[in-house]
Formats: structure tokens, C-alpha cells, sequence
């Protein structure tokens, strides 16, 4: 079965993305491209640096975004290069990084709501825009049109 564009809007899928991109990267230390970037990254099982760099030109450059990603453990090697079969690593998304996305497709179906919890660091309502995020994240919990049977 073929899947339409109307099946997409349909599910609602994208309805509260930017929510819910905004809670995952201000409780992942991660920003916005660096987010996007490990979603596309995890559509594969398995890259290569190269494959990395391609998927970097949609977003503005950052040289340490790389090895920021395999420092906080968002990335992992697969398999090491041995300088004679095999010429350069193979990397994988973390499990960490897994279950992030994983999560962000849960809320995304209304399978799961965006944790209210004092762990959620928007919780804290220390600013403005987490006064602002704060309903915007109460409002995306409520809406029941996320849940389309699942």
C-alpha cells in the first residue's frame, strides 16, 4: 500500500512538531539542526562521515557539531576502520538518541503526552517563552485529534 500525502495529514503528524522539537532539544542540550540532523541520520541504519556532511548542508555550519554529537554520545561507531579492508569507520545513531526519537514519535501519535514533570527544565517557568511553552505544551497534551486510533 502506497501511503498519500493525505494519509500524512490525516495522522496529524507534523501538527505539533515544533512543540515538541523545542521540548526535546531544551531537555537534550541539543539545538534545532543538531536534532533534525540525528532524525535523518536515524532514516539509516548506518553512515559514514560523508553521509554525515551531506546531511549538513540543509543547516548552517557548525565545524564542532560532529564531534559534539559523539562527545554527549548521540553518535556511536559501528565499526572501526583497520586501515587496510576497511578505510573508514562506520558510525550508528546511540541508543540514547533512539529513544529520543522514538519518544518524539509517540507524542507525535498521541501515544504518549510531553512529560509536565520537573524534569521537563520548560516546567520551571523561569522565563517568558517557558510561560509561553508551558501552554503550548498543555494544549498539544490536550488535543485528542493526535490519537487517530492508535
Amino acid at each position: 500500500m502506497r501511503i498519500e500525502p493525505k494519509d500524512l495529514k490525516d495522522l496529524g503528524l507534523l501538527k505539533h512538531y515544533r512543540i515538541i522539537r523545542k521540548w526535546a532539544c531544551r531537555n537534550n542540550n541539543l539545538t534545532d539542526p543538531d536534532l533534525e540532523l540525528l532524525i535523518y541520520l536515524d532514516c539509516m541504519e548506518f553512515f559514514t562521515k560523508q553521509d554525515f556532511k551531506t546531511g549538513t548542508y540543509a543547516y548552517s555550519w557548525n565545524n564542532r557539531r560532529w564531534n559534539d554529537l559523539l562527545k554527549e554520545g548521540w553518535i556511536t561507531v559501528w565499526r572501526e576502520r583497520n586501515h587496510t579492508t576497511q578505510k573508514y569507520n562506520i558510525y550508528k545513531v546511540s541508543f540514547k538518541c533512539k529513544q529520543l526519537i522514538s519518544k518524539m514519535y509517540r507524542i507525535m501519535l498521541g501515544i504518549e503526552d510531553i512529560p509536565t514533570s520537573h524534569r521537563n527544565s520548560i516546567m520551571s517557568g523561569k522565563t517568558y517563552t517557558d510561560t509561553v511553552m508551558i501552554t503550548a505544551i498543555e494544549n498539544t497534551n490536550k488535543d485528542k485529534t493526535r490519537n487517530h486510533g492508535f
